[in-house]
């Protein structure tokens, strides 16, 4: 009985050690993601809009080229507010108790409702104006909180050369924005001063929800000689309905950034949104590794498109200058 109850035992042992040895060598054959746990992150977006489609997909393809791979060693969780705030304050509560490894918050609504709702969770914010004006973090340099990312900070300036260059006539510029977001509120002001080096009068149209837009757009006929869209999330959600509005009344539409373009307005030179995704997904990498988004500057995106649609610009009857150097040029129907 001593013998079979030590051969039992042995048995038992090697049962164990083989059963180890099993496990071992199934986590090392998937995929190269040997002792790598799951990682989660949580996505909450404002809206669906290109600008902010881009951004993300550029940041989910930055984290696939490093080795992070949905269904593997990746989950992700993505939600999406439709323009409607207490939706978003929902989601930014729930990313808060799901015990997220980092939260992506895209546009200055979805970091403002994330950073409202924890003071724990790593957040890494894209497509936000703003930072500083927003409240989300100290100064740009050295964040001090729980939030880190790149900012869509357009070059203002250029547009509006690009304006004069496209519509030297021009003389009143009119803007359509939510006066309820911060980052239009800084774009706006922005624009005010540019003009005023400039020459240009600008004259404001407000909107509360998408279905103003219209409306605003109809205020500006008559008025303006040329219209700004800045990156503000309602307005550039509704953007057919702006350029529905402006190719019948003939009035050139300059735009924060080139989807607007895309869709029928006349130019940009503004943030390739996708690449500032990818750049949020760098930070992203380096959060995950253990680095402190208190402690890691807010990025921008150093190179600019400049883009012009043909279309547009035959059908307003404006010549494309020769010096305007490394544009792209679309076609639309």
């Amino acid at each position: 009985m001593k013998k079979f109850l030590a051969l039992f035992s042995a048995l038992m042992l090697l049962t164990v050690a083989l059963a180890g040895c099993g496990t071992t060598a199934s986590t090392a054959g998937s995929g190269g993601n040997a002792g790598q746990k799951m990682i989660k992150v949580g996505i909450i977006q404002i809206v669906e809009h290109p600008a902010l489609d881009a951004a993300r997909q550029g940041f989910l393809e930055t984290l696939k080229a490093n080795g992070y791979e949905e269904g593997k060693n990746l989950k992700v969780e993505y939600k999406n507010a439709q323009g409607d705030a207490s939706t978003l304050n929902t989601i930014a509560q729930q990313f808060a108790s799901d015990k997220l490894d980092i939260v992506l918050a895209i546009a200055t609504p979805s970091a403002q409702a994330m950073a409202g709702a924890s003071k724990d969770v790593p957040i890494l914010i894209t497509a936000v104006t703003d930072p500083v004006a927003a409240k989300l973090v100290n100064s740009n340099e050295k964040p001090g909180t729980n939030v880190t990312g790149t900012t869509d900070m357009n070059p203002l300036k250029q547009q509006f050369d690009l304006l004069k260059k496209l519509i030297p006539q021009a003389k009143k510029v009119g803007i359509i924005y939510n006066a309820g977001e911060v980052n239009s509120q800084v774009q706006v002001k922005m624009a005010k001063d540019v003009a005023v080096t400039m020459g240009l009068q600008i004259v404001e149209a407000t909107v509360a929800s998408t279905a103003d837009v219209q409306q605003a757009t109809q205020s500006l006929v008559g008025k303006v000689d040329v219209i700004y869209v800045p990156t503000d999330n309602m307005v550039v959600s509704a953007s057919p309905t702006v350029l529905q509005v402006t190719d019948k009344a003939k009035i050139p539409v300059i735009s924060g950034e080139s989807s607007v373009v895309e869709k029928g307005a006349l130019g940009t030179i503004g943030i390739n949104y996708k690449n500032l995704g990818k750049q949020t997904g760098e930070m992203a990498l380096k959060v995950l590794k253990g680095s402190k988004p208190q402690d890691m500057a807010i990025e921008s995106q150093k190179d600019f498109d400049t883009v012009i649609n043909k279309t547009d610009a035959a059908l307003l009857g404006i010549k494309i200058p020769d010096d305007l150097k490394g544009v792209h040029l679309i076609e639309t129907k």
